[in-house]
């Protein structure tokens, strides 16, 4: 053979040569957002656990002819989009919504529903959080996007990764990799977009209340709660039963205390093999086509809006509880509705202890946050039961 036709067969092969056809340039820049979140993830520590293989993956498919050996899509004679490749097997765990409610299962099985059982009125709060997705929905139509991109886009308010994979997956899965980024990267930026808001909206009076203790909660009321729960929300909303019977069944197997080796392993090695398989596969949709859009800059100046308008709905909502109660809940719990466990709840007792270091108000903050996990799945299950008129 030629060596000189050997060395340019072998050139045009190698992924190298393709950085310089046209947009080429394309995959450059992503291979570089890549590096750049998994310095945040390993380096700032921003959502480590999913934000590593969420990176990852997509450092992968960006990589020059790569995609078609790992992550290949076809589309068949009818339309339907088949995936193969390694990453292609793994993603119908996305596509069919596996893996978000697994998630969910594995949540459920390390939450305490304990404050908010013991003060049943937070769960106001973590409702009225969720304001941030509807009005975050609505200035996605209002900017030219479809019914369906502005639920799913909308979604990212509820500061719920999985719940918002799960949404877009279904909805409008070629926003997938922008919209997962946007709301993982938002939520680990909880602490730094949630004080100002939570300041700006309270005085130092307010923030200085402190609440009184939390009264204890029996054994037969946890095992109650996901069971009730997931009677009336799934009657009143049907399809969220797959997040919210995840959620309450994990939830169930903790509290009952009966398969103690299920809940460990639910909490822990579950957890987060799941969490490796959903961060991979999430970031390998976030391709140069589909994520180098002006659509994903618009989900991003979303993303910060809905979750900033969920933070103040929260602590406007609990100004009105401070009232109602003649100052005995510290509006700032309110912040917590955001489902961001247990982040959101850990910052809304720092803003506490900042006004008195002898406030505790992480108890209390945890009761409408888990209502926010709760208020977020109700709200997806309600855009995919209405996803055949948006």
């Amino acid at each position: 053979m030629d060596f000189q036709q050997f060395f340019e067969n072998f050139r045009n092969s190698t992924g190298i040569s393709q950085f310089f056809v046209e947009g080429g340039w394309k995959n450059l820049i992503m291979i570089l957002v890549a590096c750049i979140l998994l310095f945040l993830a390993i380096k700032k520590q921003f959502e480590p656990y999913l934000l590593l293989p969420i990176a990852f993956g997509m450092l992968l498919v960006n990589i020059p002819g790569v995609k078609n050996e790992i992550f290949k899509e076809t589309v068949d004679s009818e339309g339907v989009t088949h995936y193969s490749g390694l990453i292609g097997y793994l993603y119908y765990g996305v596509k069919w919504g596996l893996y978000p409610c697994l998630i969910f299962l594995c949540i459920g099985a390390t939450t305490d529903f304990g404050p908010l059982i013991a003060n049943k009125k937070t769960m106001l709060l973590g409702a009225a959080a969720q304001i941030g997705i509807f009005i975050t929905f609505i200035g996605a139509l209002l900017i030219g996007f479809n019914g369906l991109e502005s639920a799913s886009i909308g979604i990212i308010g509820g500061a719920d990764g999985p719940t918002a994979i799960l949404v877009t997956s279904q909805l409008a899965p070629e926003l997938l990799g922008s919209i997962s980024i946007a709301a993982y990267s938002y939520m680990a930026l909880v602490p730094v977009i949630q004080p100002p808001i939570m300041k700006l909206l309270t005085t130092k009076k307010e923030r200085s209340i402190k609440m009184e203790q939390l009264r204890p909660v029996s054994k037969t009321e946890k095992i109650l709660f996901p069971i009730i729960v997931s009677i009336v929300t799934i009657l009143l909303v049907p399809s969220c039963a797959p997040l919210i019977g995840c959620l309450m069944l994990g939830n169930l197997i903790k509290e009952s205390g009966v398969v103690p080796k299920i809940t460990d392993a639910l909490a822990n090695s579950l957890m987060y093999i799941i969490t490796i398989l959903l961060g991979v596969c999430v970031g390998a949709t976030a391709t140069a086509e589909r994520f180098l859009d002006l659509k994903t800059l618009e989900i991003f100046a979303l993303g910060i809006c809905a979750f900033a308008v969920a933070t103040a709905s929260g602590v406007l909502a609990g100004k009105i509880m401070c009232k109602a109660t003649k100052g005995k809940v510290n509006p700032l719990i309110g912040a917590a509705g955001v489902s961001a466990v247990p982040m959101a709840a850990r910052v809304v007792h720092k803003v506490g202890r900042e006004e008195d270091p002898s406030n505790f108000l992480l108890m209390h903050a945890m009761g409408p946050n888990v209502a926010g996990v709760i208020g977020s799945a109700v709200a997806a299950g309600l855009f995919l039961m209405l996803a055949n008129i948006l």
